[in-house]
Formats: structure tokens, C-alpha cells, sequence
């Protein structure tokens, strides 16, 4: 089956060696952001989290491929003294797809959503990402017209995430509704419900279900294998190209019930509005507020659900891989 690789100046993208070793050899790779990193958590609780997801990964078989923006280009695959090195760094410019260029171009340091994440593993052929939740519709953008990149960016890139769902602060009615529209498979993973980041159902219908790594595997290679018999797959005008949504629950005993959350997220949601917080500022501080509002109890989650992710997209990886994709 032909994989075409988006190409890039090679001044701006630098693959860590095992990385493009393994990637070279046909093995599992999965990609990691690092918004996560540097907005969050705190530290050092972001840095263990960091390490011991990179260690899921590596247990589940596969190569982990944490991006960032370091030094002016794309770092796919970054050493443990560069994770320590992000976490601990100030001033990070959180990085989606409009920002890519101008904070390359300046040199600055960068870190991932999933939007760019997705961006920057095509262009280094990485297939799969776990990540906590994508972003998706705000609450009130009937009014504000805040909606995540990432939606876009998944009926873009060729790349396959694993999360928790949509973050549970989300409009997630509307967020389904528009990956929907855009054409992006949104597969329960042994589920019918569609998650709600620290909760396992969102009173939501996951559109498609598969049971095991190698059912999302096969849907993977059939989506991208559909296209022109003389041209690429996995543009988005050719084929069946941009990526996959893959909802794995929250373990049950990290979870969070919906219910216990909603009051929480809506104390939350007020005073963001009541300080004038907008845009890309908004979810960091969610998650913060929600972090002290519960006592640490989300944050805890919020951890239990990434390396769930990360071990289901190991699992997936070297499932793909398997078929030779």
C-alpha cells in the first residue's frame, strides 16, 4: 500500500535518529504534543507525566515521538534532557496551525496542540497520536465563533489520535456534530459511547465502535488505501485522506462521573468570562481552575486518561505496522 510522506526543508524539521530509524524500518512510532507539557500541568507533575508516558509507549512496543519547537524547527522526538528542559520553560508560545510558521521564522520555543502535533507527524510520516482530549466547539460559540483548530486539522492530516474524547468543557454535541460535517471517523473504542474526557460517557453516541487495536488498524489502512490509483491518499482532496478520532473511557476507577463535573466545569466557564479570559487562554485555565476546584482529583484523571491513551496507541501502531502500511 503506497504512504506518501508530506515533504519540508530539512532545516526545519529534525527527526530524532531512533525515531527516523524505526520509521525507516516500518516499526510503531507514536507521536506525543507538548501543550500538555507546558500548559497542562504544572511541575513537576507535567515532567512525570512526560516520562511515563514516553514509558507506556516504549512498553507497548513502540517508539514515542514527543514535537515541539525548539531552536528554531520542528523537534520530533526529543531527548529527556529537552523534556526537562520544556517543562521547566517560561513563556512557551502555544503552537496550532496558524502560529507554525511565524514562531519557526522567530526562533522561538514552541509547544504543540494537537492541531500542529498532527501537522508536524505527517510531515515526519508518524501515522498515529495519543494525546489527553481534542479541543473542539466552546461553549457559546453561537455567540464567540470559538472553535479548535484541531477540528480542521482532522480532515487535514493523515494521522490517527487517541484520546479521551473531546475535553469535557467543551460543546460536545456541537463538536461531534461538526467532525461529522467534516468527515472524520469518530470511532468509541470498545464503547458505544462517545467519552467525555474524565468521564467515561458523555450521554453521547460514539458514531463507529471497534474492539481491538487491530480492527482500528484495518480502518486506518482501508481510509487512507481508497483514492486515485495514480495519485497520493492522503491529501485532503484526494481519497479518503485527514485523520481519525479514536475515543478510548477513562479507566473506570480514574473516572470522574459527568455529573460531578458539570458543576465544577460551569463555576469554571463564569469566571473565565468574568476575567475576559478568550482564545487560546481559555482551556489552560479551565483546566487549572478545575484542578483546584476538585481538589487535584482532575488533574489525577487527567494523567490516568493520557497513559490510557498512550498504551491503546502503542497497541495501535504496532498494529498498523503489522499491516504493512
Amino acid at each position: 500500500m503506497s504512504r506518501t510522506i508530506m515533504t519540508i526543508d530539512s532545516e526545519r524539521l529534525a527527526v530524532h535518529p531512533e525515531v527516523s530509524e524505526a520509521l525507516a524500518e516500518g516499526r510503531a512510532v507514536v507521536a506525543l504534543e507538548s501543550t500538555i507539557i507546558t500548559h497542562g500541568m504544572p511541575f513537576p507533575r507535567n515532567l512525570e507525566t512526560a516520562l511515563a508516558v514516553e514509558s507506556d509507549i516504549r512498553a507497548g512496543g513502540a517508539v514515542p515521538a514527543t514535537i515541539a519547537i525548539l531552536d528554531g524547527r520542528i523537534r520530533v522526538g526529543l531527548e529527556e534532557t529537552e523534556l526537562r528542559r520544556l517543562a521547566d520553560m517560561k513563556a512557551v508560545a502555544k503552537v496550532s496551525r496558524a502560529d507554525l510558521p511565524a514562531v519557526l521564522a522567530a526562533g522561538q520555543a514552541g509547544s504543540t496542540t494537537v492541531a500542529a502535533t498532527m501537522i508536524c507527524a505527517a510531515l515526519a510520516g508518524i501515522r498515529i497520536f495519543a494525546t489527553g482530549g481534542i479541543g473542539g466547539v466552546h461553549r457559546g460559540a453561537e455567540f464567540s465563533f470559538d472553535v479548535s483548530a484541531d477540528l480542521q486539522e482532522l480532515s487535514r492530516s493523515p494521522v490517527a489520535v487517541v484520546c479521551a474524547g473531546a475535553k469535557a468543557i467543551l460543546d460536545l454535541p456541537k463538536t461531534l456534530e461538526v467532525l461529522e460535517t467534516l468527515g472524520v471517523p469518530v470511532i468509541g473504542f470498545g464503547s458505544d459511547a462517545f467519552p467525555a474526557f474524565y468521564s467515561r460517557e458523555s450521554g453521547l453516541a460514539a458514531p463507529l465502535r471497534c474492539d481491538s487495536a487491530e480492527q482500528v488498524a484495518s480502518v486506518m489502512a482501508v481510509k487512507w488505501g481508497l483514492g486515485p490509483a495514480d495519485g497520493p491518499t492522503d491529501g485532503p482532496n484526494n481519497g479518503l485522506g485527514g485523520g481519525l478520532v479514536i475515543a478510548n473511557p477513562i479507566p473506570v476507577a480514574d473516572e470522574i462521573p459527568a455529573a460531578a463535573m458539570e458543576a465544577n466545569i460551569q463555576t469554571a466557564l463564569q469566571e473565565a468570562s468574568a476575567q475576559g479570559i478568550q482564545g487560546k487562554d481559555v482551556t489552560p485555565f479551565l483546566l487549572g481552575r478545575l484542578e483546584a476546584l476538585t481538589e487535584g482529583a482532575s488533574l489525577t484523571a487527567n494523567i490516568a486518561l493520557v497513559r490510557n491513551n498512550a498504551r491503546l496507541a502503542a497497541a495501535i501502531a504496532g498494529a498498523y505496522s503489522a499491516e504493512g502500511s
